[in-house]
């Protein structure tokens, strides 16, 4: 079984590591583009991604419930039931989607309570208003994309993610400095770039619901309207995993404005070597994600030591590429900085944070893993209060003595990966007994299946 389901976890797991890489590309396009415009329309593009893409991961998170519910009635061999599931989570969708909208479009004023350049703030303003329009549509589109992962159907998101990247950098390129006749609008454009890219993926993913493998779960048959109960469900099992995410990213957001105090190499370091930590993580997450699947595929069947053994095998795989990126940071300390600037202090420092990145990828990529394969058996909770426990009270403090300065001791930028690092081995091994706990325990399956 090990050789077949490594097989099928590299099938499920390489296009959703695509797509994700594809999604950080569109990010990288963004900033590259802006950048040479201006350094104002750079911050000001920065400053909306602040809010923009926290907020975009919670909405997003609560609809991520689809894929393992969706797993699970497939591996119970009753895909008709995700039919009027996945219409409760479009009709969701669209809800979230006018909200998120909404709390965008009107974002700006938060900029207010900080020192900020005030032309930084307009471009801010004028990005997320602009970003707000295609937000509606793109939850839309992730709900119809967690479908097809949860039915095992990951290579679609992934040609729709590159077409994506190509259609926003033509886009951006076209807004951003006013080619063809188009209005020159800076920071601006990136934000017009981003709405219309997002609907246009919405666009690309609907003539794929007419599919054969998508026709069995029977989602354009006998539309119920609006029930509640079906949405509070989505909801119970979603909102942890956005609550989780946006928690998360936060984290790294107050990192950021700690650093800031350090000076601006320090900035500088600690901008690159999260770049660089961001894009190892890309393959145990995208694992995560395709544990999850194929645990929600064997609990749905009652295959309870094949979900074990699928969990187990994941982890392993994510053990021994966590020693490859280990390996690949330290020996590449001082060049791979070298890829984002040429200033000399810039690289040396961030070199001595990736040998700290380096030593935690074995507990970064193994919670990758164990989370992953948790969502599998529906069980979000738990990792949702783990992580705020592990990031907040534990990984923040840390970091903040070691990086600021406490008793003596003063890493500076190390330090705050020194409190990251801490973090993560305390969420990988309370998330590796709960995973123990959970798959050995057919009772706890049944009661996180039955939500």
């Amino acid at each position: 079984m090990k050789q077949t389901e490594f097989s099928t976890l590299m099938r499920l797991m390489l296009p959703m590591m695509g797509t994700q890489l594809c999604i950080m590309g569109m990010g990288f396009v963004d900033t590259a583009m802006s950048g040479h415009y201006s350094s104002v329309d750079l911050a000001g593009v920065a400053l909306g991604g602040v809010l923009l893409w926290p907020l975009f991961m919670l909405f997003a998170g609560v609809l991520m419930a689809v894929t393992p519910m969706v797993a699970q009635n497939d591996g119970a061999g009753t895909p008709e039931q995700s039919g009027p599931l996945v219409q409760q989570a479009l009709l969701l969708a669209v809800c979230l989607g006018a909200l998120l909208a909404a709390i965008v479009y009107r974002a700006h004023p938060v900029f207010n309570f900080f020192d900020i350049d005030a032309q930084a703030v307009d471009v801010a303003r004028r990005y997320l208003q602009s970003a707000a329009w295609g937000l509606p549509g793109v939850l839309l589109y992730v709900t119809i994309r967690y479908t097809f992962e949860g039915l095992g159907h990951t290579l679609v998101p992934l040609l729709i993610a590159m077409v994506a990247l190509i259609i926003n950098s033509v886009l951006n390129y076209l807004l951003i400095y006013g080619v063809w006749g188009l209005p020159e609008l800076g920071g601006e454009g990136c934000g017009w770039a981003t709405a219309i890219t997002m609907w246009i993926e919405l666009a690309m993913a609907l003539p794929f619901l007419g599919r054969p493998w998508l026709k069995r779960i029977r989602l354009l048959e006998n539309f119920t309207g609006w029930v509640p109960s079906e949405m509070a469900r989505i909801i119970k099992i979603g909102l942890p995993i956005g609550l989780t995410h946006l928690l998360e990213m936060m984290v790294f957001s107050v990192i950021s404005l700690l650093v800031g105090a350090l000076g601006v190499v320090a900035i500088a370091a600690n901008s690159v070597a999260g770049n660089l930590n961001w894009f190892t993580f890309v393959f145990p997450m995208a694992l995560g994600s395709a544990a999850s699947i194929r645990v929600g595929n064997y609990v749905g069947a009652k295959d309870y030591a094949g979900a074990r053994e699928v969990a187990s095998l994941a982890i392993k795989v994510a053990l021994g590429y966590a020693v490859i990126a280990t390996l690949a940071l330290i020996v590449g300390r001082h060049y791979l900085p070298m890829i984002y600037s040429d200033d000399q202090a810039v690289i040396a420092l961030t070199a001595q944070a990736l040998i700290v990145i380096a030593l935690y990828q074995i507990f970064d990529c193994g919670q990758a893993a164990i989370i992953g394969s948790l969502r599998g058996y529906k069980d979000t909770r738990f990792p949702m209060w783990l992580s705020v426990s592990a990031y907040w009270f534990i990984a923040l403090p840390v970091g903040w003595a070691l990086g600021r300065g406490f008793m003596g001791v003063d890493f500076g930028l190390p330090g705050f990966y020194m409190g990251l690092g801490t973090g993560l081995l305390v969420v990988a091994l309370i998330s590796g007994w709960r995973l123990r706990r959970v798959s050995h325990n057919e009772r706890m399956i049944l009661t996180f299946s039955e939500r």
